[in-house]
C-alpha cells in the first residue's frame, strides 16, 4: 500500500457554500443594484476626469458588530447625501483582516468572534450586511484578500482595494483583472510605489487563472482586463500624502504610462499608526486640494462611531461602536474632516474659475 502524502497536516474539511446558493438566499435587489451601479460609474468618472469631485473611502477599520456597522452607514448616508456635490463617499466595509503572524482575520473567517470559524454564517453575514446598505443609497468599498471571496460579495461592491502585502502577488493582480469595480493597489509596507504601478499596469490586461466558478467548481477563469485600477499612498517607512511625494508619484506613474492620478490614505503608515492624526493627513491632503491640485482623486478613512480600539477577549463586553483591529477616529471627528475636504473642492472650483477669468 503507498505511504500517505497527501493532507498529513489538514484537520478538518467542511462543506462551502458555493456563490450560486449565497446569492440565491440572498440576491441583489433593485435598489441595491442601482446604487452599485451609480457607485462604480461616478468613481469612473473621476478616474477618467469627467467629474472633479474626490472619493472618500470611509469606515471602521473592520466590521465585526453589523449592528453598529449599519448605525454607522445611516450617518454616513446623510453626510453623504449633505456632500453630494463635492465628494462620492463611499463606505468602508472590510470583512477580511490580513495578519502577519495570527490574530482575528475578519468577519467571514470567524463571524462569532469565538475561533469557531463558521465562514458559511460569515459569508451570510457579509452578504446581508452589504444588501442592507446599499439599499440605504451608500455604495461600498472593501479589500478583497481571499481570491475566493469576490464570487460571494463582488456584485454588491463599487470599489475595493489590494493591501500593502498583497500588491505585489500574482494572482491578486489576476483577480483585479476580472473584478466589474475600479480597484486601488496600496504602495508596499515599506513604501515601494513601483510596485503598486506594476500592479495597476498588470491588471488592465487579460489573464487567465484558476479559480471558483458560480457554482463552486474550480474553473479555468479567463478576464478582459481592468482600466479602472489606481494607486493608494498608504506611506511606508515614512509618510507619502506630501505635495513633493505626490510630485514624485505622479511623475513615477506617467512615465510608466498610467494616469497620473492618486488616492492617499489618512491612516497606516501616513499617520505613523497613531489614529487620531488623520485630522492632520487630510488637512494637509485637502490643502494640496484647495490650491488647485486634481491629481489627489481620493482619500481614505478609518472612522467608527467610537474612537481608538480595543482588545478581542479582554474583560468586560467590548465598547458598542468601538474598532477590535486598528484605531479610528470617532464619528463628530469624520464629519469635520470631510465637510472640511468638500470645502477644499469647492476652494478648487474658485481658484479655477477666478484663473479662468
Amino acid at each position: 500500500m503507498p505511504i500517505k502524502t497527501q493532507n498529513l497536516r489538514v484537520a478538518k474539511m467542511q462543506e462551502l457554500t458555493t456563490p450560486a446558493e449565497l446569492r440565491a438566499q440572498l440576491p441583489i435587489s433593485e435598489a441595491a443594484s442601482l446604487t452599485v451601479e451609480g457607485g462604480r460609474n461616478a468613481i469612473q468618472r473621476i478616474l477618467k476626469g469627467e467629474d472633479d469631485r474626490v472619493i472618500a473611502v470611509t469606515g471602521p477599520c473592520s466590521i465585526h458588530d453589523t449592528e453598529a456597522a449599519l448605525d454607522y452607514a445611516r450617518k454616513l448616508q446623510a453626510l453623504r447625501v449633505e456632500c453630494a456635490d463635492t465628494l462620492e463617499i463611499v463606505m468602508r466595509v472590510y470583512f477580511e483582516k490580513p495578519r502577519t503572524i495570527g490574530g482575528w482575520k475578519g468577519l467571514i473567517n470567524d463571524p462569532f468572534l469565538d475561533g469557531s470559524f463558521a465562514i458559511n454564517d460569515g459569508l451570510l453575514a457579509a452578504r446581508e450586511l452589504l444588501l442592507e446598505i446599499n439599499e440605504m443609497g451608500l455604495p461600498v468599498g472593501t479589500e478583497f484578500l481571499d481570491t475566493a471571496v469576490p464570487q460571494y460579495v463582488a456584485d454588491l461592491v463599487s470599489w475595493a482595494a489590494i493591501g500593502a502585502r498583497t500588491t505585489e502577488s500574482q494572482i491578486h493582480r489576476e483577480m483585479a483583472s476580472g473584478l466589474s469595480c475600479p480597484v486601488g493597489f496600496k504602495n508596499g509596507t515599506r513604501g515601494n510605489i513601483q510596485i503598486a504601478i506594476d500592479a495597476v499596469r498588470s491588471s488592465a490586461q487579460p489573464h487567465h487563472f484558476m479559480g471558483l466558478s458560480e457554482g463552486g467548481q474550480a474553473a479555468i477563469v479567463g478576464t478582459s482586463g481592468n482600466p479602472d485600477c489606481h494607486v493608494i499612498l498608504r506611506g511606508g517607512e515614512g509618510t507619502n500624502y506630501d505635495e513633493a511625494s505626490v510630485d514624485t508619484f505622479c511623475y513615477t506613474a506617467e512615465k510608466d504610462g498610467i494616469r497620473p492620478q492618486v488616492m492617499i490614505d489618512a491612516s497606516h503608515a501616513n499617520s505613523g499608526k497613531l489614529p487620531e492624526r488623520q485630522p492632520e493627513v487630510l488637512a494637509n491632503v485637502g490643502g494640496q486640494i484647495a490650491r488647485g491640485d486634481h491629481r489627489i482623486m481620493g482619500v481614505m478613512v478609518e472612522s467608527n462611531l467610537v474612537a481608538g480600539a480595543q482588545k478581542l477577549g479582554g474583560e468586560g463586553p467590548l465598547v458598542y461602536g468601538q474598532s477590535i483591529t486598528d484605531g479610528c477616529i470617532d464619528w463628530a471627528t469624520t464629519q469635520d474632516c470631510l465637510r472640511e475636504l468638500s470645502d477644499n473642492v469647492r476652494q478648487r472650483r474658485g481658484a479655477l474659475t477666478r484663473k479662468a477669468s
